[in-house]
């Protein structure tokens, strides 16, 4: 039985016949990722998906000039931004990631690649930069060069 999943429009604004069209096409969207079997855990359905093919996309990313050029690199809690957030570690890079749901005072993790006491792969997962990762609060925030956000569709 697959569960229905979440609204993310709850507390949108616009217009409710874009709000719905777009409420079809994520539904759609993660459709297709399980008809295709190219979601993998926690599954698509009510969330930014992992996806298979995440590492090919970081490395992607890794060869762009933008990504060369950033020392600092926010990037999103989402599984699928796991690979983005290592990479970044190896390649000695700052990252910041949202602490889940931004909870608390200190709603960002500082994974600085100097100071980690754990392989990136590991520091860069939600439990290893609870580990890891110095918490800091808004205007701890160095500036940063690029930021990596996930999306279920963008046109």
């Amino acid at each position: 039985m697959v569960r229905a999943a979440p609204r993310h429009d709850r507390d949108a604004g616009g217009p409710a016949d874009v709000l719905a069209a777009k409420a079809v096409l994520r539904q759609d969207v993660w459709s297709a990722m399980r008809a295709a079997k190219v979601a993998r855990f926690p599954g698509a359905a009510g969330r930014i998906p992992n996806f298979t093919g995440a590492e090919a996309a970081a490395e992607r990313l890794r060869g762009t000039p933008a990504w060369q050029a950033a020392a600092t690199v926010k990037a999103n809690p989402d599984l699928a931004q796991l690979p983005v957030r290592q990479r970044a570690l190896e390649d000695g890079k700052t990252v910041y990631m949202a602490v889940p749901r931004l909870a608390g005072q200190e709603p960002f993790f500082a994974l600085d690649p100097g100071q980690l006491t754990e392989p990136p792969r590991k520091a860069a997962s939600i439990s290893g930069a609870a580990r890891s990762a110095r918490r800091v609060t808004l205007a701890e925030l160095s500036p940063v060069d690029l930021v990596v956000m996930g999306s279920v569709a963008a046109g």
